[in-house]
């Protein structure tokens, strides 16, 4: 029958081995919540699943387009429109799982108009100052410090002439999807960093630096893809910068401080704790039987 889940969790928690089991064992679909799999070419630096992995079982949401092509949040949308129609049409569980919790955020809350990038003139003192006392919904929300959404606020107010917050609640779509099952992997911080060393050695072993070096002949190296953890570090190896053990340290340090980041992202979700060192997927597996009885 069809229904729908997500597994969330850091980067190198599991989740897409898990997905991969839950699909197998459910005869599901996946969508990838990943913003770097969708890339063609970028299969290493990515972790995208293998290629026997996505034979087994039917994926959306990876290889839709190359690395200098745009993509935004509708657009997943609409690849999470034809993931959610197919597993409808089959009559089949739908596995969301991925990252970027970016994704599923807007999924769940409802999509904001695009506001364009402009540059800021005033410091991020200077913002804070101004939406202290105009915007005190957003400040009790926010810090001070999280600089993506201060800008996007600024960015708002100066577009709209409105509070962003209130301009926010009139203008956002409705929920992409409600009442999602959201089942969060949960690792201790020095065993998950344990597991980025691990993926990182397999990764420069599996051919990390030949991927990076032909991304870099054949695309622009300032696309944004291609300045993603994995690839930059390769940059600097690659234009002599730094030696084959600093990248990989390099590589292990901004892979623990994107999970850190992603760690504190997902809390905004209501999630269901996983402890995934004593995972049974077999035991999960009967969970989400129980949360999805077949009528």
């Amino acid at each position: 029958m069809f229904y729908e889940i997500a597994i969330i969790g850091t980067t190198a928690s599991g989740k897409s081995d898990l997905a991969i089991n839950v699909a197998n064992e459910l005869d599901g679909v996946i969508l990838s919540l990943d913003s770097l799999c969708l890339y063609k070419e970028i299969d290493i630096a990515s972790a995208k699943p293998s290629a026997d992995e996505l034979k087994l079982i039917k994926h959306f949401g990876i290889d839709l387009i190359r690395p200098d092509v745009d993509f935004c949040v509708g657009d997943f949308i609409s690849e999470y429109q034809r993931a959610k129609n197919y597993a409808q049409t089959y009559n089949i569980p739908l596995i969301i799982t991925g990252g970027s919790g970016f994704y599923l955020k807007s999924m769940l809350n409802g999509l904001a108009p695009k506001i364009d990038d402009i540059k800021i003139d005033i410091s991020d003192d200077q913002i804070w100052d101004l939406a202290m006392r105009i915007d005190m919904d957003f400040c009790a929300k926010f810090s001070k410090n999280d600089k993506f959404r201060l800008h996007k606020w600024y960015q708002i107010y100066t577009q709209t002439d409105s509070i962003p917050s209130k301009w926010l609640r009139e203008n956002t779509s409705k929920p992409t999807i409600e009442n999602l099952p959201i089942f969060e992997l949960i690792w201790n911080k020095v065993e998950l960093i344990e597991r980025i060393k691990i993926r990182t050695k397999k990764m420069l072993q599996s051919g990390l630096i030949n991927e990076a070096e032909y991304l870099f002949k054949s695309y622009d190296s300032s696309l944004k893809p291609l300045n993603s953890i994995g690839l930059k570090e390769c940059k600097e190896y690659l234009d002599s910068q730094i030696d084959i053990d600093e990248l990989k340290n390099l590589i292990i340090i901004h892979t623990a401080q994107l999970a850190k980041r992603q760690r504190t992202f997902n809390k905004g979700f209501d999630s269901i704790k996983i402890d995934a060192k004593n995972l049974n997927p077999n035991q999960f597996i009967s969970k989400i039987k129980e949360l999805n009885p077949i009528n």
